[in-house]
């Protein structure tokens, strides 16, 4: 007995000694391994990298900027469903353990033991506090020491955070494939959902993905990620977090997602969004852009943007298709499975409803034609092939541009397509409506061009076309393009003149002129677009009207070029305009922008506006860190509600860069311009609009910019590489460019009043003749208008003509009557 009690006391203290050692070794091992732990106390002030969103001026998602496709979401904000799904799959304890599940483990060893050479999948052990650990504070590094750190730094999370601010970390920071972090990214980029409105389906599939997103690929791996899927449902309704119903339903769901595009979310908004990138990224740097989840409000305008996209290509492909058909970009062997090898071929995805498609068949009356299928998901291209007829009716147009039959309209589809070519169709159209099977060919037009449309009040920029197909070329030709804007630049020189004494009935000559331009670069000739014509002693109004040249250089000559150059640069056209008579004349280089922007402050009475695409840039705490409005607005804010207080006011401290009358003046006079001037195509849009075509050097642009009393439109129509549009009227700004004004106009005011515009005060309207300018009576014959003058410049008798002197030098005065030899009787050889 004595020795049995001494044996038991030896192990006793054996047993002590073992566990005090053990008790040491695990305290130095927790010692050792918690010295080199990171610092959990960032997690306070963790500002995880989150996109950046653009909406347009209605709310509607424009696009996306990011690195990782992330949006961080409260934990008060994630529905219960999606946290059930996500704690059923990952850590369905997390409420009770203390960061580290001891049962879990258990459970996960026991079942490996069971499942053991089956393949099946083994139960993760790890929490999410755990996971929360690793994902920010350490690698994914496969070791005991990691797996160490990760459960002690776990226990100290749990400590220090709540378990809310614990699940909303993991549910923001997780990566659930296809460039998504966090549930609120990963819903909208595979059910295109906010997670507000995911089924338990969906749900569960979102859940499913932390472990392996690669693995449960939708499309690649259906099958496996279905059956994970499935696995997420059964442990909702396990923990009683669904009903047998929900459950039923979930698992025969079918695993529908969609492939939610990065770029541009608005129909033919990329130019814009785009210019939007660029924008921020300059204010604010790559980082902010794509990390600092902005939330920007731009001032794009989606109806407004489809009409401009919709008017401006039409125009684009109505002028190339008057050239004639340039036959097939390329060709391909269409044995065997020809929907494979077109999936191949780069097509356009913003040209719609245009669709790349290659012919299969031609004869006389028609070609078959096959469409380019779909790719899924996943990358596989569909086994669906779709094909359409090609009628004679769909290629009156494609006339041949070379060789024996050069011009001449087809008269079998075998004389414009063949079998291999691949083209561009679209539904065939007849009475308004498309014939079903039946398409139209198209082709991608060479010239090139753009469209801005502005708010004159604000200068916000409700549209941008900025070419034919963004993803043809990202180059933005409304910004980045510097053309010449021929005669458009001109109510800018006649506005200089208006400003500094001058109205539009004063009268300069429209005759030939020489120019002496010095250091030995000869003699300019400068000519009206219709040379040889002349019209003699001339109004400012008539000369705008019927855009004269030589009256412009007259007037330049008069007024001074450096006085032009001050106001080019006030209106922002140049920034700085050099002293020769031709930049009077637009030969100059400017873009669509500036354009558009100098005209808006002729429609706002002559406040200088700066175009802005973004109303506001919040950060991502709602802070407001831009705005485009400066505007002060005096009694705004109201505590407390209405108190009879009085109305507030609109404090605007904008420059006034041009006189309100000048800027009535100009306007009306290009009223004249559009009512029966060189943009009389625009007359047809029956409200108050005005503008001014311009035509450059060998008609290389052809440019119209117009105004109504809310909204500036511009455009030029070239190519990229300046060659001629073609000759003579047809040509110009009238006729290529007003029209699509024009079309574009019609589709945005029609559901617009017809408002004038505003003549502000001080000004005098006066009946004058139409020809002469000067006052006539009442019942005096002869075509009157009733024109604007300042106060003490009503129209005299007579006048005198710019460009005509006598003997002395003197300016002529002229009566109405005066014999037309008068324009060969002036000195200086200017004649």
């Amino acid at each position: 007995m004595r020795l049995l009690v001494r044996f038991l006391g030896f192990l006793f203290a054996a047993g002590t000694v073992v566990f005090l050692v053990g008790v040491a070794a695990v305290a130095g091992a927790i010692w050792h391994f918690s010295k080199d732990l990171p610092d959990y106390s960032q997690l306070q002030d963790y500002e995880p990298p989150v996109m950046t969103r653009v909406h347009a001026a209605d709310g509607a998602l424009l696009g996306e900027y990011s690195k990782e496709r992330r949006l961080y979401l409260p934990i008060q904000a994630v529905p219960k469903l999606v946290i059930n799904a996500f704690l059923a799959a990952e850590d369905k304890n997390f409420y009770e353990h203390g960061g580290i599940d001891f049962s879990g483990m258990a459970r996960a060893a026991v079942l490996y033991a069971q499942n053991f050479g089956s393949n099946r999948r083994p139960q993760g052990a790890s929490t999410i506090t755990q996971q929360v650990a690793k994902n920010f504070l350490l690698t994914n590094e496969v070791s005991f020491t990691r797996k160490i750190k990760e459960a002690l730094l776990a226990m100290r999370i749990e400590r220090a955070y709540s378990k809310d601010k614990i699940l909303e970390l993991y549910l923001n920071e997780i990566y659930l494939g296809l460039g998504a972090y966090g549930v609120a990214a990963a819903s909208l980029v595979y059910f295109d959902k906010s997670v507000n409105e995911l089924t338990v389906a969906e749900a569960s599939y979102l859940a499913a993905l932390p472990k392996a997103p690669a693995a449960l690929h939708p499309v690649r791996n259906r099958d496996r990620a279905i059956e994970r899927r499935n696995y997420v449902v059964d442990r909702l309704l396990e923990n009683g977090w669904i009903k047998q119903a929900d459950a039923d339903k979930a698992r025969k769901d079918p695993l529908a997602v969609t492939n939610r595009s990065n770029g541009a979310h608005i129909f033919a908004g990329e130019y814009f969004a785009e210019e939007v990138r660029r924008d921020i990224f300059e204010r604010y740097g790559e980082k902010k852009l794509y990390e600092g989840g902005l939330s920007v409000r731009a001032t794009l305008d989606p109806k407004i943007q489809v009409m401009a996209r919709k008017t401006m290509a039409a125009g684009m492909v109505n002028y190339d298709e008057a050239q004639g058909w340039r036959g097939a970009s390329s060709k391909l062997d269409i044995s065997g499975d020809w929907g494979v090898k077109l999936a191949d071929v780069k097509s356009l995805s913003d040209v719609a409803p245009w669709r790349m498609a290659v012919v299969l068949e031609t004869s006389d009356q028609s070609a078959r034609i096959g469409f380019q299928p779909a790719r899924e998901l996943g990358g596989a291209v569909s086994k669906e092939r779709q094909t359409g007829i090609i009628t004679l009716e769909g290629v009156r147009w494609a006339k041949p541009t070379a060789g024996p039959a050069k011009g001449k309209t087809p008269t079998s589809l075998s004389q414009v397509v063949s079998p291999g070519d691949i083209i561009y169709a679209d539904p065939l159209f007849k009475d308004g409506n498309p014939v079903e099977g039946q398409y139209r060919l198209r082709q991608l037009p060479e010239v090139s061009g753009a469209m801005v449309v502005m708010d004159p009040w604000t200068g916000r920029v409700l549209a941008m076309v900025g070419g034919f197909s963004f993803d043809q070329s990202q180059f933005n030709r409304a910004t980045q393009a510097y053309r010449q804007p021929g005669s458009s630049f001109k109510p800018i020189v006649y506005s200089s003149a208006l400003d500094n004494g001058y109205t539009p009935s004063t009268v300069v000559v429209d005759a030939p002129i020489e120019i002496d331009q010095g250091q030995g670069t000869g003699v300019w000739r400068p000519e009206n677009f219709s040379s040889g014509k002349y019209n003699g002693p001339t109004t400012l109004r008539n000369a705008l009207r019927l855009s004269l040249n030589t009256v412009t250089v007259r007037l330049a000559q008069d007024i001074g070029m450096p006085l032009i150059g001050e106001y080019a640069r006030r209106f922002g056209v140049y920034d700085e305009l050099p002293n020769y008579l031709s930049y009077a004349l637009g030969a100059g280089e400017t873009t669509v922008m500036r354009m558009v922007t100098a005209y808006s402050m002729f429609a706002n009475g002559g406040r200088r506006v700066k175009p802005t695409l973004i109303d506001r840039i919040q950060d991502r705490y709602g802070h407001t860190i831009f705005k485009h409005d400066a505007r002060e607005c005096r009694g705004c804010d109201a505590p407390g509600g209405w108190k009879n207080q009085p109305e507030p006011q609109l404090i605007d401290r904008r420059e006034q860069v041009l006189d309100t009358m000048t800027a009535y003046q100009i306007t009306s006079m290009m009223e004249g311009v559009v009512q029966g001037g060189t943009a009389i195509a625009v007359k047809e849009v029956g409200k108050p609009i005005a503008g001014k075509t311009g035509t450059t050097n060998e008609a290389k642009d052809a440019w119209f910019i117009g105004f109504s009393p809310d909204i500036v439109v511009g455009i030029y129509l070239g190519f990229d590489k300046p060659r001629p549009l073609g000759r003579g009227n047809a040509a110009t700004g009238g006729h290529l460019a007003a029209p699509i004004a024009r079309d574009f106009l019609k589709l945005a005011l029609a559901d617009k009043p017809a408002i004038p515009f505003k003549v502000p005060a001080g000004i005098k309207l006066i009946r004058v003749d139409a020809k002469s300018g000067m006052r006539v009576g009442p019942g005096e014959g002869g075509r009157t208008i009733l024109e604007a003058f300042k106060p003490g410049t009503a129209p005299p008798d007579n006048y005198s003509v710019i460009g005509v002197a006598d003997a002395d030098g003197r300016s002529l005065t002229v009566s109405p009557d005066a014999d037309r030899s008068i324009m060969r009787s002036g000195t200086g050889g200017l004649y």
